[in-house]
């Protein structure tokens, strides 16, 4: 099986590269996405609670550990692909990190933790999407962001909306928020000026 490597662009892993098989509608975010992604966050995520929900080859994932992120949940249903990012996690010495084998429906259906930062970058043209959107806002802290990938501009759920956006080949990323009842009115989260 043919490995392919990408390199963490920032943090305290600079540099270093993970590593990862090949595998059906596994498609890294590319550097100048990331690094776009990461600009928009402010860089520095210190203390914030992370989700990668198709972690695929962890480069979002290993990137928000790096630029120091307390924690980093990470999902990915391919067994193989699942080995490799547990053998990056090792690598590393990432143990913020939690790396789960399991379909992303049903594991944010059964999660109970919020998040500050989701990363949402499926498989496209499989409707994952509407499928999981509607189900994010009670995952979120207050302030909370969504990151997503998609080959055409999602509809988003009532109470979410794009803050930022742009468009790589045929690829576009969007960073959301979404507030439901519960958070509408609160604070705190990622800085207001992202």
């Amino acid at each position: 099986m043919k490995t392919n490597q990408v390199r963490i662009i920032g943090g305290q892993w600079r540099r270093r590269l993970v590593r990862f098989p090949d595998a059906p509608a596994l498609r890294p975010t590319p550097d100048r996405l990331r690094e776009t992604l990461f600009n928009w966050l402010g860089q520095d995520l210190t203390g914030k609670i992370c989700l990668d929900l198709f972690a695929g080859s962890g480069a979002l994932g290993f990137e928000a550990a790096s630029r120091g992120a307390a924690q980093v949940v990470m999902v990915e249903q391919n067994a193989a692909v699942y080995r490799a990012l547990r053998q990056t996690q090792t690598a590393l010495g990432a143990g913020q990190i939690e790396v789960h084998c399991d379909d992303a429906l049903r594991f944010l259906r059964r999660d109970i933790r919020r998040y500050d930062l989701v990363f949402l970058d499926p498989p496209f043209h499989l409707g994952w999407l509407p499928r999981l959107l509607p189900l994010l806002p009670v995952r979120l802290q207050p302030g909370a962001r969504v990151y997503l990938e998609a080959a055409q501009l999602p509809s988003l759920p009532q109470g979410c909306e794009v803050l930022r956006q742009t468009r790589a080949g045929q690829v576009h990323a969007l960073l959301i928020k979404c507030e439901n009842d519960e958070n509408a009115h609160q604070q705190g989260g990622l800085p207001r000026h992202v």
